[in-house]
């Protein structure tokens, strides 16, 4: 789906230079998503245009590894913590600042967002839950299960939103997990089950609805 946003990539010197793609909206930005998988998730930017009751929305999307390993070691703060954490301080106040400088960006927390699927929702729950002060929501597509909820969760929290497809229960089972522990907790959660299976299309259509529930009009 082709749209009157624009993409524009730059690069960091994180891990020997790492892309950061945003979606700029065609009319003046009302709202940011912040993501990992940044090669695949601003391109959706084209389906929050075309969807009924979203706000002109930034997606900022930091680049992954193509090693799939430190993917994971990036995202996922329980397999190696000093790796989680050196990428923690790119994704967090380096594209952020990149963001700010580009394009004077600096919007509240209540309109900033912070979104990802699979392992890049690990990351998004990592973040949110360690930053609320910067991310009002956290939007989780069939999360993996490599960061759990474990101990006390923090007393602020942002709000959440969890999607998993019906043919995928091990995700499903980690989104329902996550959404449990954050509402003992008070958590504002929404979770929503839809037909597929893991990395299917509901991912992208579920997108909007999360952008639009994170922000409204």
């Amino acid at each position: 789906m082709a749209g009157a946003g624009e993409l524009v990539t730059g690069t960091l010197g994180y891990d020997g230079g790492r892309h950061v793609t945003a979606y700029v909206p065609p009319s003046a930005v009302e709202a940011v998503v912040f993501a990992g998988d940044g090669q695949l998730v601003p391109q959706w930017g084209a389906v929050l245009e075309a969807a009924v009751d979203v706000p002109a929305t930034m997606i900022v999307g930091a680049h992954r590894s193509t090693d799939e390993t430190l993917r994971l070691h990036e995202y996922s703060p329980d397999f190696d913590p000093e790796r989680f954490a050196a990428h923690e301080e790119f994704f967090v106040n380096d594209v952020r600042r990149w963001a700010r400088s580009r394009f004077g960006l600096a919007l509240p927390a209540g309109r900033t967002a912070v979104f990802g699927v699979s392992a890049g929702a690990e990351l998004a729950l990592a973040v949110g839950l360690r930053h609320p002060e910067l991310y009002g929501a956290v939007l989780c597509a069939s999360p993996g299960a490599g960061y759990r909820p474990s101990g006390l969760l923090p007393a602020s929290l942002p709000r959440a939103y969890f999607v998993a497809g019906t043919s995928e229960p091990f995700f499903r089972e980690n989104a329902t997990r996550w959404a449990d522990a954050l509402r003992e907790a008070g958590g504002d959660v929404v979770l929503t089950e839809r037909a597929g299976a893991h990395g299917g299309a509901f991912w992208q259509e579920e997108f909007p609805l999360m952008v639009a529930w994170a922000f409204g009009r």
